[in-house]
């Protein structure tokens, strides 16, 4: 079941893009945060309005796309945007998500 901001984000991005693809995951459980959390988000985005755009014009859109969402109590938002050659090219698959390091923990390098 979705929450409030990851529906609103999804209905943003939906109403924006016309994506052929959209998914819109509440990462928040993966770091320390309360139960129920809705402040870590991953979005894959896809829509042939990326097409011939670089990396940085496609996240900026997708940030002004949610400037509301973005002012509230988002801490974090992985975008991951493709045009539709680009995503059968990749698989139909985003990158997974790495662990969570606790937010200020450094990976000891000597380990």
């Amino acid at each position: 079941m979705a929450g409030v901001i990851q529906q609103s984000i999804f209905d943003a991005l939906s109403a924006t893009f016309d994506p052929s693809y959209l998914v819109v995951t509440n990462e928040s459980h993966q770091h320390n945060v309360p139960p129920g959390s809705e402040s870590h988000f991953k979005v894959v985005v896809v829509s042939d309005s990326f097409v011939d755009q670089r990396l940085i014009q496609r996240h900026q859109r997708v940030n002004r796309a949610l400037a509301t969402q973005l002012n509230g109590q988002i801490h974090a938002l992985s975008m991951h945007t493709y045009s539709q050659n680009e995503w059968i090219q990749k698989g139909e698959a985003a990158p997974l998500s790495p662990n969570c390091l606790g937010g200020g923990r450094t990976v000891d390098a000597a380990k």
